[in-house]
């Protein structure tokens, strides 16, 4: 299944179960190293996924394509991740933090 794909089936996820994104308003960046770049913009309580990355982002997260799958799987320390250097946070660092307490709600 390709980055993309998951992105979606996630963004599905979130949507048809809005709660935990409710006050959530931001735009992310994922810079994922030799896949590809990839916004993902809580708005109104729906998520869109999109490769567009015009506009200026909230947070940019940078890391590998194995670094983003744990993520995605809350399979990921995203404290320890930053601080070992697999994980790059450029913007609102909170926000990082913010995205991945709400991925657990729909892991």
């Amino acid at each position: 299944m390709s980055i993309k794909e998951e992105l979606q089936q996630l963004a599905d996820r979130m949507n048809a179960r809005p709660g935990p994104i409710e006050t959530l308003h931001a735009i992310y960046r994922f810079h994922i190293h030799e896949i590809g770049t990839y916004q993902v913009a809580f708005e109104n309580a729906r998520v869109i996924v999109s490769e567009e990355t015009g506009g200026t982002a909230d947070c940019i997260l940078t890391l590998s394509e194995k670094t983003f799958h744990k993520l995605l799987a809350d399979d990921l320390n995203t404290t320890m991740a930053f601080m070992t250097g697999s994980l790059k946070v450029d913007g609102k660092l909170g926000l990082a933090l913010k995205l991945q307490e709400v991925l657990k709600q729909y892991v």
